[in-house]
Parts: C-alpha cells; structure tokens; sequence
C-alpha cells in the first residue's frame, strides 16, 4: 500500500483591524469565501439546513471559471479563541480530505490590529496533473494577502 503525502499549509498575517471587528466579518465561513475569491464563485449558500450559528453546516458554492462545485462543511467554531474550522465533504477539483482552520488574534502591544493564523491540511488525487497542483497551491498562498489587503 502506497502512503499519500498530505499537504499542509501554515499562513499568517497581521490585519490592521480589531480582532473583535474582522471576527465579525470572517465567523460567517460565506463572507470569508467571498473575500477569499470575490466574483470568481457562484450561487454561494448553506445547503441542508446550514446557517452562520450552526455546527455542523453545510454550504456550497460553484467555481465560476470551471463550473467545479464545492461542498464544505463548518465542523467547528470557537467564539472565545475566534476560530473557525471548515473541511470538504467531497472532492474538489484534484483535492480531498481538505480541512481548515482560522483563528483571529489580539496583537497585544496594538489593540487596534489583528494576527490571523489559517492552516490547512489536504490531500491530492494520483491522477492529478503537477501543474493544476501547483495552481492550487499558489492560490491558496495568495489568499492570505488577499484577507490582509481586505482589512487594509
């Protein structure tokens, strides 16, 4: 039996917003999605009864460029430690078993910004081509910029 590699990706960033503030923006998984990949989703919604106070909620949004749907699952949320954690309940493009976390940061010796911390463990397909890996890959690293340039 062959093992499979996981991938894992550690990001983070400084925000120049109060932790309280970007965690009302991003504790709604929906509103990060389209932070993250602004017009390029569509017909993002909670699917089977999922909702912004709920764990476990399902939602699901559709790649635009691609039309490739994604089905994510909100498995966890911790309003204390501002922390949400999300994970695929099908594959997606040449991904699985994907599962993330975020969590929002007071910077102590700046109370009007935030440190965010996103992981991110996964998994890709035997049959998938280096390059779409690759891709995915570089987009998941520019997404940390993309949430800092947001609370700029």
């Amino acid at each position: 039996m062959t093992i499979k590699p996981k991938h894992t990706m550690y990001q983070t960033t400084m925000l120049d917003a109060e932790p309280d503030a970007v965690w009302t923006e991003v504790r709604d998984v929906l509103k990060l999605v389209k932070i993250l990949f602004g017009d390029t989703v569509g017909n993002l919604q909670w699917v089977e009864g999922g909702a912004p106070d709920r764990v476990p909620a399902r939602y699901e949004f559709l790649m635009l460029q691609n039309q490739g749907l994604v089905q994510q699952e909100v498995v966890g949320r911790n309003e204390v430690d501002r922390s949400l954690t999300y994970r695929t309940v099908a594959p997606v493009l040449c991904l699985y078993d994907y599962v993330a976390t975020y969590r929002v940061l007071p910077v102590t010796n700046d109370p009007g910004r935030s440190f965010l911390e996103y992981r991110r463990e996964f998994m890709v397909t035997d049959d998938a081509a280096p390059e779409i890996v690759e891709a995915l890959m570089t987009m998941m690293e520019n997404q940390i910029s993309v949430v800092r340039d947001y609370f700029a």
